[in-house]
């Protein structure tokens, strides 16, 4: 506004141009509903949809919490240094996701809740099966550690996808960056899972002599 203002006083006479200029005549553009709702993530929203995308934060919550108990067991349960790094790295990932759903639970203005994930229950399970199953110091074992591990990472990519989607639609924008950088992060450690089997320990599996 005040580059047109100024433009119309060096152009004087200019009956177009001066009208332009003039102060509270022109109405402020309207903004979209996208820059609306941009940064408004604790809005009110009393739908059925909302009440749904909060369940399903506790349901993660609870996965992810769970995880913090779980992994330092894989970790002890691994034998390739690569493997065990991983489970060390993404250890201290989790306990940050821990901290960023409790951050989206803020924006919500809700308290943050866990609520029993069954499916992250019995992927774990699961895995404690095969530390069971396998032997101590096998590289089969961290086959089947890494394959546990990719469960997981695949379970809380498409629930993180899924999740940062509804945000997007419910207008929560703050709280659908904060779930898309976690979910960049679980896409990234179920890469380094497949680069450490296939960069060694697949093979030396393969090399272990069965009963």
């Amino acid at each position: 506004m005040a580059t047109t203002a100024s433009t119309s006083r060096k152009s004087a006479g200019k009956t177009a141009n001066k009208k332009a200029a003039s102060p509270g005549k022109q109405a402020a553009p309207k903004k979209s509903v996208a820059s609306q709702s941009a940064g408004s993530s604790a809005k009110t929203n009393d739908s059925m949809l909302a009440d749904f995308f909060g369940d399903e934060l506790k349901d993660i919550y609870w996965a992810e919490k769970h995880l913090v108990k779980t992994l330092p067991k894989m970790q002890k349960a691994a034998t390739s240094a690569d493997l065990k790094q991983a489970f060390a790295d993404h250890l201290e990932a989790t306990k940050e996701h821990v901290t960023r759903l409790e951050e989206v639970f803020e924006l919500l203005g809700k308290k943050a809740q866990a609520k029993k994930c069954d499916a992250m229950a019995g992927i774990t399970e699961e895995g404690a099966g095969i530390i069971e199953e396998t032997e101590k110091g096998t590289a089969t074992r961290d086959v089947g550690l890494i394959l546990a591990a990719q469960k997981v990472e695949h379970y809380e990519i498409a629930t993180y996808g899924g999740l940062a989607q509804l945000a997007r639609t419910l207008g929560y924008n703050d709280a659908a960056e904060i779930l898309e950088t976690t979910l960049a992060e679980e896409k990234e450690a179920d890469t380094l899972l497949t680069d450490i089997a296939e960069n060694g320990v697949n093979y030396e599996a393969s090399e272990e002599e069965g009963d």
